[in-house]
């Protein structure tokens, strides 16, 4: 383990918050991508239409399809010391906790707009998230990309490294009609990204599908999870 991997895990591990216990079914941690290839108005078409998702009718009902409420945190990241947060963790218990973040969200300013992709930092950040967040039945990273891992560790050797082990990961391949994501970014999110039962890859085709993609992806990973069922296979879920 490298020495950058040994000090992003130690400051995950301690993190000087004390945990949130609450009874919830589902911890999703959404990351949105702010790196260099992502200009102000493709930044923005994310940022609006992650909002736009939040709020669809057919993803609220996936929030409350259960009496377990779902706790929601949301973050931008780009290089390997660059992570931002965009909505704190908080419990969606009525469709106005929902709006709330989404607000957060859209009013959001972008943090950062020259750096690399350095997504196992992401990862690492997603995992001390968890450290300090309620304590729910399951887990769940959500994170989106247009590109490939360019700076620092990356998604295996985060997985190595911090503590991931029971932790769902999905991911939102954005862009992915160009050359450069047809040929590397999509086998990149299926050999590196994705990881657990059940984990799979939602597709934007462009930023202007994110909204569309993302509505698609939450209401997938919102589905209601029961102990002791049997393991889903990985996969790639294309529009269409």
């Amino acid at each position: 383990m490298n020495r950058a991997i040994r000090v992003a895990a130690v400051a995950v591990l301690c993190a000087g918050f004390a945990q949130v216990a609450a009874a919830c079914r589902l911890a999703l941690v959404l990351a949105i991508d702010v790196s260099s290839s992502v200009d102000a108005d493709e930044d923005q078409l994310q940022r609006s239409g992650l909002a736009a998702a939040l709020i669809d009718p057919d993803v609220q009902a996936a929030f409350f399809a259960s009496p377990e409420p779902v706790a929601l945190t949301v973050f931008e990241w780009s290089g390997r010391y660059n992570q931002a947060a965009l909505a704190p963790w908080r419990l969606i218990e009525s469709p106005d906790d929902l709006t709330a973040t989404a607000l957060a969200v859209a009013n959001s300013s972008r943090s950062h707009n020259e750096f690399p992709t350095a997504m196992g930092h992401a990862l690492g950040y997603a995992a001390g998230l968890f450290q300090v967040g309620p304590s729910c039945l399951f887990r769940t990273i959500d994170i989106a990309g247009d590109g490939v891992n360019n700076e620092g560790f990356g998604p295996l050797e985060a997985y190595a490294a911090f503590p991931l082990d029971d932790v769902i990961v999905n991911g939102l391949v954005v862009n992915a009609a160009d050359f450069e994501g047809e040929v590397d970014l999509i086998p990149f999110f299926e050999n590196e990204v994705i990881r657990g039962p059940g984990a799979f890859i939602e597709i934007a085709n462009s930023f202007a599908d994110y909204e569309t993609a993302m509505q698609r992806k939450l209401i997938r990973e919102l589905g209601v999870r029961m102990l002791g069922a049997a393991p889903g296979t990985d996969t790639v879920r294309k529009p269409g």
